[in-house]
């Protein structure tokens, strides 16, 4: 066994397989894999081998995508069989909302390249034919899904990584690793010691106890998955002896279950309510390749489902029931990416849906520990989207809750229940006495819409305009007209101090940091490449002091990123301060007259300008950072206070600002408020795919100043040109629904040239919007596009950004 390697992958299963085929395809031959049984032992050899394209999200989409297309080619390559049958995938629907979340799918699928057709339930019947297309309404088909043999497309992997240099260890466990001195990680195992640059951790049901050895809680725990094999089926043996061919994968996703075929019977493998997680703690030393007891009565509604659905089901006898470990995330993404905290660890872990991601995952990996960056928008997938709280209670009730919910219609405005409320800013009783309808974002609670008195508190989740819209817009005018306040206590917030603390600022983000003390700018973190990794607010509190706000879900992925950046000469020293600073904006024309009842600091225009920051007291409470900075593109303040002070800040506005029409704003009116100033979302139209510049962010990039992170990137694309641009979409003829982001552009009647990245109806101009990007050709004022919502094409049209109040008079005012 080697010694020393560039880099370790720890697990054996097709994911830590798929890394180290991808990372010798990169053209690292010394690397190698370890794993502590057999390749395959974990919940590969197990896996029931589906390869579902579908998947509503646009990065997981990309790597199911990628896997597919690989899969079809490795027999090639290596010789291998993979056994891949390409019978193609039909989702049924039963609904409007399902077929509504068909469309929204195709969408997504139009901008990443994955071939579809939604068709009727009649062509149901002629793809199915043993099937019952009764209450049917349609369905979607995916002609180039099917199923694959696990164990094979792992050794196949296995075979081409060999090929290529890799090694693999058998019977080889970790027992623990050390940091050392030089950077470098010691891997130390049963066989003996590896030191190594790079570890991945890809270790399926073991990921918690994988991440213990690293000092991480990693929220990845397994949920038990059955399926059902039955005994040959002889009306499905004669439509095959008759010259049927395979039948597609049959998904009925308003009943909870898959179907297809395995050797003239069938498999079928629901996802049940009540199905336990497992292992939250350890895997036992005694669970091997082995199963746990099939829980028949858990199985027997889909069972019945199946039979309504599948007449000749009820004929096919029982041969097996598999019950067995599948992990699971609480939001139902894998973790690929950096251990937060830790140099040169990687995680690929928390794969329900191993075998159609790992060859997506392992290439995207594989990219990002060689170049330094992943080549598509990894967001979703991110392991640091989760923060501290995702401990080992919350991710059991999320996982056994996302297992049940994986064929549920997954609407754009949902909020599941479980594992709620945890995280609450000092005013959650408050503002749940005023009517608050509930949210959540990264483990904090947050109001997305007040609903008055006599209202339902209740979301009617829909892809559509529902129940919330016209409370939403009456939020959106209240803070338009007199005065809105929003509690965004979920800020991530860090204080940057030290002698060093401007040049290291100035280093990792594109602006200008501010020199003079009281001065507030937005600034971006780029990538290497040009591509927006962050999006931070900082002002200057005093000399070597500043003080960086970003996006709430973004504290673990920004903290790490930041202490990484730091220098190591102790010149910067960062703190988190998110939860010791509550955040409450006041905005809208009356805003200044209602804080000054509570302030004596001046706060006219020549007291205290658009993005300054000053240091006041409101009513008793001290210390409190105001910025004249908001994302609704009003006259307003961000007020960051102690959180102690909290209950009285708020307090004391609701007195004083009866006066003025004082409003709760929630999260939705914000989207609405601030897609009608064209202001862009860290993670939605802000991320790493693509650049400042694409974005139309010129203005925060000082490209004057010294060298900072992405530089020489955006200088070469000036050279070449802007593939893409930003742009604002005013989307006509529409009555029932708006876009939500990743909905195609097209040319009239002709190709695509875009995506939107966000949409929204923007309540206070009464136009349905979208913000995007497309193809610099088609990016001028006035361009007339179609963009497709809900499977129809609707006329658009380029408007100038920031459509309510372009030149930032209310702002200034």
């Amino acid at each position: 066994m080697k010694t020393h390697a560039r880099a370790v992958v720890i697990g054996g299963g097709v994911v830590g397989v798929g890394t180290l085929y991808h990372l010798a395809k990169k053209g690292w031959s010394d690397v190698v894999l370890v794993e502590r049984t057999e390749l395959t032992a974990g919940s590969t050899w197990h896996a029931a081998g589906l390869l579902p394209l579908f998947n509503m999200s646009y990065t997981v989409g990309q790597l199911h995508k990628y896997s597919v297309d690989l899969y079809k080619s490795l027999e090639s390559e290596t010789g291998q069989d993979v056994s891949f049958h390409v019978t193609g995938n039909l989702r049924l629907a039963c609904n409007r909302d399902r077929m509504d979340e068909y469309h929204k799918y195709c969408g997504t699928a139009n901008t990443i390249g994955v071939p579809f057709e939604v068709i009727t339930a009649q062509e149901v019947k002629e793809l199915w034919p043993l099937c019952d297309i009764d209450g049917l309404v349609g369905a979607l088909y995916h002609p180039d899904d099917g199923h694959i043999a696990p164990v094979d497309v792992t050794n196949a992997m296995a075979k081409g990584a060999r090929n290529r240099g890799a090694e693999i260890y058998l019977r080889t466990e970790v027992i623990s690793v050390q940091a050392q001195s030089n950077g470098e990680w010691l891997v130390k195992t049963n066989k003996g010691d590896i030191s190594c640059e790079h570890i991945v951790c890809a270790t399926g049901n073991y990921a918690r106890q994988t991440g213990r050895m690293f000092g991480i809680g990693v929220p990845a725990i397994p949920v038990q998955h059955q399926y059902i094999v039955t005994d040959v089926c002889e009306e499905l043996k004669a439509y095959r002896e008759g010259g049927g061919k395979e039948l597609a994968v049959l998904r009925e996703s308003d009943a909870s279950y898959y179907l297809r075929e395995e050797r003239m019977g069938y498999i079928l493998g629901p996802y049940e309510a009540g199905a336990p997680a497992v292992f939250a703690d350890r895997v036992p030393d005694t669970f091997g390749q082995d199963l746990f007891p099939g829980d028949l009565d858990r199985l027997l509604p889909h069972v019945e489902a199946a039979i309504k659905r599948v007449p000749s089901f009820e004929n096919a006898g029982i041969k097996d029931i598999v019950n067995g470990p599948i992990s699971y995330t609480p939001d139902g993404s894998p973790l690929i990416g950096p251990a937060w905290g830790l140099r040169n660890v990687w995680l690929n872990e928390g794969h329900s849906f191993g075998v159609t991601a790992a060859g997506g995952a392992g290439w995207q990996l594989a990219e990002w520990i060689v170049e330094g960056e992943p080549g598509i928008d990894m967001l979703a997938t991110d392991p640091r989207r989760f923060g501290p709280y995702a401990g080992k209670a919350y991710t059991v009730k999320k996982n056994e809750e996302t297992y049940r919910n994986v064929f549920t219609i997954h609407y754009p405005d949902e909020e599941r229940e479980d594992a709620r409320p945890g995280k609450t800013s000092p005013i959650y009783d408050k503002l749940d006495g005023l009517g608050a309808v509930w949210g959540q974002r990264y483990g904090w609670e947050r109001p997305n819409w007040f609903a008055p008195a006599g209202v339902e508190r209740k979301d009617i989740w829909s892809f559509r305009r529902s129940n919330w819209w016209e409370h939403v817009g009456n939020e959106c005018r209240t803070l338009r007209e007199k005065v809105g306040l929003i509690d965004l206590s979920p800020f991530t917030k860090h204080q940057v101090t030290g002698s060093g603390a401007e040049e290291f600022l100035n280093h990792i983000c594109a602006n200008a940091v501010p020199k003079k003390t009281g001065r507030t700018c937005l600034t971006h973190a780029l990538t290497k490449t040009g591509g927006v990794r962050s999006e931070f607010t900082v002002t200057k509190l005093a000399e070597e002091q500043y003080f960086v706000v970003s996006s709430g879900a973004a504290e673990r992925y920004d903290g790490d990123f930041l202490m990484k950046a730091m220098p190591a000469d102790g010149s910067v020293r960062i703190s988190n301060i998110t939860t010791s600073r509550g955040t409450l904006v006041v905005a809208g024309p009356s805003s200044r007259d209602l804080l000054s009842k509570l302030t004596d600091t001046p706060l006219d225009n020549d007291s205290f300008p658009w993005l300054t920051a000053q240091t006041i007291e409101i009513g008793l409470a001290t210390d409190v950072y105001a910025l004249r900075v908001n994302f609704v593109g009003d006259l307003g303040w961000e007020l960051h206070h102690p959180i102690e002070y909290q209950h009285h800040i708020f307090d004391q506005l609701l007195r004083a600002g009866e006066e003025f029409g004082l409003g709760q704003v929630g999260m939705r009116a914000m989207e609405s408020l601030r897609v009608e100033k064209s202001y862009r979302m860290w993670g939605m139209d802000l991320t790493p795919e693509y650049t400042l510049f694409e974005a139309g962010l010129d203005r925060f990039a000082r490209m004057n100043k010294p060298d900072f992170v992405g530089k020489a990137a955006l200088e070469k694309q000036l050279k070449d040109g802007l593939p893409n641009r930003f742009i604002t979409l005013e989307v006509l003829n529409t009555s029932a629904a708006d876009a939500w982001g990743n909905e195609p552009l097209f040319v009239p009647g002709g190709e695509m040239v875009g995506r939107a990245t966000s949409g929204v109806y923007g309540h206070y101009l009464q136009k349905s919007l979208a913000l995007g990007y497309v193809q610099n050709a088609h990016s001028d004022v006035g361009t007339e596009l179609e963009i497709e919502v809900l499977g129809e094409r609707k006329p658009a049209k380029i408007i100038t950004e920031s459509p309510y109040d372009p030149d930032n008079k209310s702002l200034r005012s």
